[in-house]
């Protein structure tokens, strides 16, 4: 199988998205997503876009992304976060995953990033032995916390 991973196209968001809703429904909130295509054209180009796709081409299609953006941490500097490895169902297990990672990895290497960090959810023990296998620490010991829109709002109001 020739898997090409390049950098995604504006016209690469409508098969981006699929692959969003995808995440979604594996992980049983397909109603969580709220982004559209035309936010991910607005946001991932431009003069200052807020993210980096990649994506895994097979065949002219694509069956999965890699979705990163900058953060800085206090202790190390500047850091690469990787917000979804996705690959399409029928794909996994043929080194598409391996093949996005590889190359979310040589690209924080690139930026000069100290550290590349993502979540990944705790029942999804494929995913976990993965990441385990490319040398990831998988800390259990952190929790994610977060505030929601909603959870913004009420933060706000009451200030």
């Amino acid at each position: 199988m020739d898997i090409k991973i390049r950098p995604a196209k504006i016209e690469d968001m409508s098969a981006v998205l699929e692959l969003i809703y995808e995440l979604a429904i594996y992980e049983k909130e397909p109603e969580a997503v709220e982004v559209t295509v035309s936010d991910l054209e607005r946001d991932g180009f431009g003069d200052t876009p807020l993210f980096k796709c990649f994506v895994a081409e097979i065949e002219g299609g694509i069956k999965g992304i890699a979705l990163v953006y900058n953060r800085y941490s206090t202790w190390k500097g500047p850091i690469i976060h990787l917000e979804d490895l996705i690959v399409n169902k029928a794909y996994r297990g043929t080194g598409v995953g391996t093949a996005l990672l590889d190359e979310v990895i040589k690209y924080g290497h690139s930026k000069g990033a100290k550290r590349i960090n993502w979540e990944v959810i705790d029942w999804n023990e494929h995913a976990i032995a993965f990441y385990e296998s490319k040398g990831a620490n998988v800390l259990r010991d952190w929790d994610v916390v977060q505030l929601d829109e909603a959870g913004i709002k009420n933060y706000i109001a009451k200030l």
